[in-house]
């Protein structure tokens, strides 16, 4: 079952990833020779945009659960300083949560004001 799963979605994942390529390659043949730089550079900030969010979120969700369980453990130890704890523990969460917001801004800039295409000389 799983087996079949699997292929199926791979099936699924090469024709949706070569058939534009192979329609792109139709269009092109009779007007020459193709620069596909652009299209690679765009294609590539899409993924490492996606990544950079993934990451950040991953590392922003751990730093969070490590923060709270911590709490936990400090308040189950030590109920009476609960107040400087919850404290403590929201600055800090505070401060992890901003992690995946600097992942988004990076993603953000990658995605529309994406410096490789001025970098290469394309345009944006």
């Amino acid at each position: 079952m799983k087996k079949g799963l699997v292929r199926g979605i791979l099936a699924v994942t090469l024709v949706l990833v070569v058939a534009p390529l192979a329609m792109a390659a139709e269009a092109a043949a009779p007007g020459g020779a193709v620069d596909y730089t652009k299209a690679i550079i765009l294609g590539c900030s899409v993924l490492a945009a996606g990544l950079a969010m993934g990451i950040g979120a991953v590392g922003a969700g751990l730093g969070l659960g490590q923060a709270t369980s911590g709490a936990n453990n400090a308040v189950g130890r030590n109920p009476e300083a609960q107040g400087k704890i919850m404290l403590t523990m929201m600055v800090g969460m505070a401060m992890t949560e901003s992690v995946a917001i600097y992942a988004l801004v990076v993603s953000l800039v990658i995605l529309y004001a994406n410096p490789l295409l001025k970098f290469a000389g394309i345009g944006g």
